[in-house]
């Protein structure tokens, strides 16, 4: 039997000393937590960060100087060890918004002085009581959408924030039945293997072996959420796959699961190349992006019930010719 409360703890004194530090002792405070060869793997514009100072200095005190006071809104958390590595790192995961007004420009975008949230999921990596490695993902395309931003264009999704959990229970700060997260991690991978399996193609047949037909998949800014079998196909898979050719699949970084939650991110995920119009901002190129992705899963029984998803669409659409922080700051000046 594997226990991770230690870790969780950890993680949990960590994220918590993020929030409440003022940014000149931020680093400092990191530091406490952290080993020395400590690095993260961000989101677009902030991408790969070594050391405290430069997590500090470069991720989290420009998102605490334009979004103060920041109030961290769990949804999810919950540790594992990782699949990928034949399960012999622990990692914690956690997920929710970050509340706070948006007083100060932020990557170039104008503040509207009224309470935004930020929707966000990280994962850290714990050896010998200290965080060696962590990954942080922010979904900077749904913040454009919150703010109305001219430059994204309409989604097939529904747009708005993405809830937590429908059953209220994603937050195992104690320890889960460990037979419980095999199970979610048995059919996450069941399903993950039958999708790239099929060369990225979904059908409702598919989608019937691994998933309730209330299903909902809470699907990142640009695409959307989307409610049933039906909604999925019509608001997520049939524009991803009429929008893009599926290149390779690359990888996970991570893959594990507690209770009845469970996830993965890559770095990156998926390469795809562009064949049409996605998300009403490309055209057919020769250009090949990655896809950083995490998904996150809650299961219900012997399927599916709910998926979060996260794409860093920004590093995908600079990859592939569209940066959409440049046409922002054009659109200002």
């Amino acid at each position: 039997m594997t226990d991770l409360q230690q870790e969780k703890q950890l993680v949990l004194d960590f994220v918590n000393n993020i929030d409440k530090t003022e940014n000149k002792h931020l680093a400092e405070t990191i530091s406490k937590f952290t080993s020395d060869d400590f690095h993260m793997r961000c989101t677009h514009p902030f991408n790969e960060l070594k050391g405290a100072d430069n997590v500090a200095n470069d991720l989290w005190i420009p998102i605490k100087n334009s979004f103060m006071p920041i109030q961290r809104r769990m949804d999810i958390f919950y540790a594992g060890t990782n699949l990928i590595d034949n399960h012999s790192s622990k990692w914690v995961v956690n997920m929710g918004h970050l509340l706070g007004i948006f007083n100060h420009s932020f990557l170039g975008i104008v503040p509207t002085n009224k309470a935004v949230m930020l929707w966000y999921c990280e994962f850290y990596k714990v050896e010998n009581n200290k965080i060696t490695e962590g990954a942080f993902f922010l979904d900077i395309m749904k913040f454009m959408q919150q703010l109305q931003l001219p430059i994204i264009p309409d989604s097939t999704g529904m747009i708005g924030f993405n809830a937590g959990p429908m059953t209220h229970d994603g937050l195992y700060f104690n320890k889960q039945p460990e037979a419980e997260g095999q199970k979610t991690l048995d059919l996450m991978m069941q399903m993950a293997n039958r999708l790239v399996g099929g060369g990225m193609k979904t059908t409702v047949p598919d989608l019937e072996k691994d998933w309730h037909k209330d299903m909902i998949w809470w699907g990142p800014g640009g695409i959307g959420a989307s409610y049933t079998y039906e909604g999925y196909l019509k608001g997520h898979t049939g524009p991803f796959e009429e929008g893009l050719d599926y290149i390779e699949f690359t990888g996970h970084k991570l893959e594990n699961a507690e209770g009845n939650y469970g996830g993965w991110f890559g770095w990156p995920n998926l390469k795809m190349k562009p064949k049409s119009n996605y998300m009403g901002l490309t055209s057919s190129s020769d250009k090949i992006g990655e896809m950083r992705v995490v998904d996150l899963y809650r299961r219900d029984g012997d399927k599916l019930a709910e998926n979060w998803i996260f794409i860093d669409h920004l590093h995908f659409l600079k990859c592939v010719g569209v940066d959409l922080l440049q046409r922002n700051n054009q659109l200002n000046n």
